[in-house]
C-alpha cells in the first residue's frame, strides 16, 4: 500500500465554490485539502492516491470498482459532502473496510424554499411572465394561477426537509397531507397536517412535493401509476434524488393534463449533465429534451442546496466528519443494511 497521510483530503467535482467554503471552514480543522474538477470514476480514482480521505460529490461514482482503486491507493474514508448516498457500494466499502460519511443536514431550509419558490414560479407562471415582458409583451393570457390558500399539499417524506417545507407551506393556509413509514412529525401535527396513506394523498393533492430519500423501497416511487392515481391537474415537485420519479412517464400525463406542472430540481439521468455547462453541445436526453419545451415545467440543475448558509454548513459538516474518524470516534457514518 502507498504511504498515506492521514490529514490529507482531496475532493472530486470541486468547483471555485467548493474550495471557498471549504477552505474557509478549514480554519478550524488545518486538513490539507486538495481540489479536482474531475468527476471520481474508475479513471479518475488514481488522484486519489496516497490520500486516506476521499470526497465526492452527488454525480460522482463510488461503486465497487472505483472503492477497489482507492482502497488500494490508501484511501480509507469517503467523506461525502451531500446527504445522499445511493451513488455509494456500502456493502463493498464495508468489506474494503472503508468508513462513509455524510452531511445528514446542512440547511433544510435551502432545499425546501427552493421547492416553495418552483410551486409560485409554476402557479403564477413567472417564468412565462418575465420572459414576456422583456419582448415588451404585457398581456396577460395563459397566465392565470391559483390562490394557494384553501389548497392542498401533499409532502411525502417528513424528514427535517419535509417537515420545514410543510410548515412553510401551512404559512400560505394550504392543508397539509403527508407519508412517511416514520413517527409523524410533532410540528406538521400541530399544524393541522394528517398522515395518510399514499393513494388518499395522490387522489386529495393539488400539489405534490417529494423530500423523501433515494431507496429500493421509493426507486420510482412516482410512475405511470402513481400520476395516473394523482388528482387531475396537479402539480409536482422532485427537490429530493432524480430516481423517485419514473422520467419517461412524465411526458405523457404531461401531454395529457393529468400532470398540471412539474417543477424538477433533479433528475435521474443527471449525471454528466448537471454542475456542467453543455450550452454549445445538443442535449442527447431525448426524454430531458422534450421536457425542456413544456410550458408548464421547470428544471433546475440540482441547484436547491445552492446558497451561502447551506455551502459553509456542508464544509464544516465534512471536515468535522473527517476530524471525528481521525479521532477514532467517527460520526454521520452511513452503514449497509442488512442482506
Amino acid at each position: 500500500m502507498p504511504h498515506t497521510d492521514s490529514n490529507r483530503l482531496i475532493l472530486f467535482s470541486a468547483r471555485q465554490y467548493d474550495a471557498d467554503t471549504f477552505r474557509q471552514a478549514n480554519e478550524a480543522f488545518g486538513v490539507e485539502l486538495d481540489f479536482q474538477e474531475a468527476h471520481l470514476d474508475a479513471q479518475t480514482a488514481i488522484l486519489a492516491r496516497g490520500f486516506a480521505a476521499v470526497c465526492p460529490f452527488v454525480n460522482d461514482s463510488v461503486d465497487e470498482a472505483v472503492l477497489q482503486k482507492l482502497h488500494e491507493g490508501g484511501t480509507r474514508l469517503i467523506a461525502l459532502r451531500s446527504a445522499g448516498f445511493n451513488h455509494v457500494d456500502l456493502h463493498a466499502a464495508k468489506r474494503l473496510g472503508i468508513t462513509v460519511t455524510r452531511v445528514p443536514a446542512y440547511s433544510p431550509h435551502a432545499v425546501a424554499e427552493h421547492a416553495v419558490g418552483m410551486i409560485l414560479t409554476l402557479n403564477r407562471r413567472l417564468h412565462r411572465a418575465v420572459a414576456r415582458t422583456r419582448e415588451g409583451d404585457f398581456s396577460l393570457t395563459g397566465l392565470l394561477g391559483f390562490d394557494l390558500h384553501g389548497k392542498t399539499v401533499g409532502v411525502i417524506g417528513t424528514g427535517i426537509i419535509g417537515r420545514v417545507f410543510g410548515c412553510i407551506m401551512a404559512g400560505f393556509g394550504m392543508q397539509l397531507l403527508c407519508y412517511d413509514p416514520g413517527k409523524p412529525a410533532d410540528d406538521l401535527l400541530a399544524r393541522g397536517a394528517r398522515y395518510v396513506e399514499l393513494d388518499e394523498l395522490l387522489a386529495n393533492s393539488d400539489i405534490l412535493s417529494l423530500h423523501c430519500p433515494l431507496l429500493e423501497s421509493t426507486y420510482h416511487l412516482i410512475d405511470e401509476d402513481a400520476l395516473n392515481r394523482m388528482k387531475r391537474g396537479a402539480m409536482l415537485i422532485n427537490t429530493g434524488r432524480g430516481g423517485l420519479v419514473e422520467s419517461n412517464a412524465l411526458v405523457g400525463a404531461l401531454k395529457s393534463g393529468q400532470l398540471g406542472n412539474l417543477g424538477l430540481d433533479v433528475y435521474e439521468e443527471e449525471g454528466g449533465l448537471f454542475f456542467e455547462d453543455h450550452s454549445d453541445n445538443l442535449l442527447q436526453d431525448d426524454t430531458l429534451a422534450r421536457l425542456l419545451t413544456f410550458p408548464n415545467v421547470i428544471i433546475t440543475a440540482h441547484q436547491a442546496f445552492f446558497t451561502r448558509e447551506a455551502l459553509i454548513e456542508i464544509a464544516a459538516t465534512t471536515l468535522g466528519n473527517m476530524k471525528a474518524w481521525l479521532d477514532g470516534t467517527p460520526r454521520n457514518t452511513v452503514d449497509a443494511p442488512s442482506s
